[in-house]
């Protein structure tokens, strides 16, 4: 879902959030195991209604029927025909997940002059033989 320039990935536990609890989320640490930003980070769509546990284990899948009070309850315009009634894309941009997934990744490139999505799909490469968020501690204190 596209809204001001930026992109959401999943949708909530409970109905009534709103861009402003978004926009409020503190970015610069480790994703929580439950929460808001734990949600919009692993939540995925499901094709029936409502909303159930996450076959991962984190976040919850939800249905269009949440997709769409989100939309409405934010007032964002439709998005593109990928899932729920066009309102949904999902991207999973890390190939090999874990090193271990066999998956591509994926990007979505928006190409003027009509905005139509173009997704492109990607392979892993080879890299360094350390364990997944090695780096993120002093990224992250470059913020703090």
């Amino acid at each position: 879902m596209v809204f001001e320039g930026e992109f959401n990935g999943g949708l909530f536990s409970v109905d009534g959030v709103k861009l402003s609890d978004i926009r409020a989320i503190d970015r610069f640490c480790e994703p929580p195991e439950e929460g808001l930003m734990c949600e919009l980070l692993w939540s995925d769509p499901q094709p029936y209604p409502g909303r159930g546990p996450s076959k991962r284990g984190v976040g919850l899948s939800f249905g269009v029927d949440v997709t769409k009070r989100f939309l409405q309850e934010n007032n964002l315009d439709e998005g593109y025909e990928i899932e729920h009634d066009g309102k949904l894309i999902t991207v999973f941009s890390a190939p090999n997940y874990c090193d271990q997934m066999g998956n591509k990744g994926a990007f979505i490139r928006f190409e003027a002059p009509d905005m139509k999505p173009n997704i492109v799909t990607f392979s892993a490469v080879p890299h360094p033989d350390v364990k997944p968020m090695a780096y993120a501690n002093n990224f992250l204190r470059m913020f703090s």
